[in-house]
């Protein structure tokens, strides 16, 4: 697990780390997922260690949200500002609320420290968002560096790889 937390495999592994019990780290993206969908912000939040990232690129190789444009990077102060402004009655951007669903599949654990608690998970994720009468998809890989908290875990870095991250996008207000 050497390099930045931003650095993820660019192939998979073959099933991931079979010695390491992926079903907790499944557990516990399903239970993001839904925290999400539920729009518990605040919740969401606290799953994030206090220097922990919320990052979708912009581009299929951009190797961090320092050298180009991102789709979303927020530390711990951007998403409370972000949470903040969602939560202000006159948001135009969010009036109506969304309404999502989050699909999380093909969990693998990519690396993992047990002695320090450290883990690299990736997974398969897809976002349906309703507003208005439209509806969209969002869908792509993820990756979380997630680091043991006693019987679960907290979010180092969430890392979005959306499919079409290079395309034009009406405005994102909500976490993928």
């Amino acid at each position: 697990m050497d390099g930045t937390i931003f650095d993820t495999p660019d192939s998979p592994s073959l099933g991931g780390i079979s010695s390491i019990d992926r079903n907790p780290f499944e557990l516990f993206l399903y239970y993001e997922a839904r925290l999400l969908d539920l729009r518990k912000f605040w919740d969401w939040k606290a799953l994030f260690t206090e220097d922990g990232a919320y990052w979708v690129p912009a581009s299929p190789k951009q190797k961090d949200p320092f050298s180009a444009a991102s789709l979303f990077y927020d530390d711990a102060q951007l998403m409370t500002t972000r949470f903040e402004r969602l939560e202000h009655p006159r948001i135009h951007v969010q009036s109506p609320q969304s309404r999502t669903a989050h699909m999380i599949s093909n969990v693998v654990v990519e690396e993992g420290d047990e002695k320090k608690g450290e883990f690299l998970i990736s997974s398969s994720m897809t976002m349906t968002e309703y507003r208005q009468d439209n509806q969209r998809v969002f869908a792509g890989y993820q990756y979380h560096r997630l680091k043991k908290n006693n019987d679960s875990f907290l979010i180092r870095l969430k890392k979005v790889n959306l499919i079409n991250c290079d395309s034009a996008f009406e405005a994102m207000a909500l976490p993928i």
